[in-house]
């Protein structure tokens, strides 16, 4: 992706200009720096997507795989490419959401939003999705205080993830 630079926006600048526009943003603090990623929050408000760039090691133990012809290996969540050119990560949507919290310090409602009802209303889903609402589907991630999955409700049956 083109990137923001002084005499070219880019793709990034572009998105950023515009209001109407969202975006989606990976933070896991190889794609985007942190402060960036707050900057980016400032300037686009409830239109900053959650997003992540899972590659095969999420959830497994995976650390080596092939992405088309290229090699690529994952340490500490970066996946790289021989050359080492990032390739993805192995970032999950619970991590994304501790890293702008306690990385951040954005407000764990807000962060919320933006990992479910900011994308639901860009996907045109909002009046079934992204909230806890009476007749809205009932799927959703339960968290401890420390930010950790300890079960989901994925279409009104609870999964828990302690077992």
């Amino acid at each position: 992706m083109s990137q923001l630079t002084s005499r070219e926006p880019g793709v990034v600048g572009a998105a950023l200009n515009h209001d109407e526009t969202y975006a989606g943003i990976i933070v896991d603090g190889f794609h985007v720096d942190f402060a960036c990623v707050a900057i980016c929050k400032k300037i686009k408000g409830r239109k900053l997507l959650l997003v992540t760039d899972a590659m095969p090691p999420v959830g497994s133990t995976t650390s080596a795989f092939k992405l088309g012809e290229l090699d690529v290996v994952c340490s500490g969540g970066k996946c790289v490419t021989k050359d080492g050119v990032l390739a993805g990560s192995a970032l999950d949507m619970a991590t994304a959401v501790r890293n702008c919290v306690q990385k951040i310090g954005i407000p764990l409602p807000e962060v919320l939003r933006m990992a479910s009802t900011y994308p639901a209303e860009l996907l045109g889903f909002d009046n079934e999705l992204g909230k806890i609402k009476p007749n809205y589907k009932a799927n959703m991630v339960l968290f401890d205080y420390h930010l950790n999955v300890k079960g989901i409700v994925a279409n009104g049956k609870y999964e828990d993830f302690a077992k």
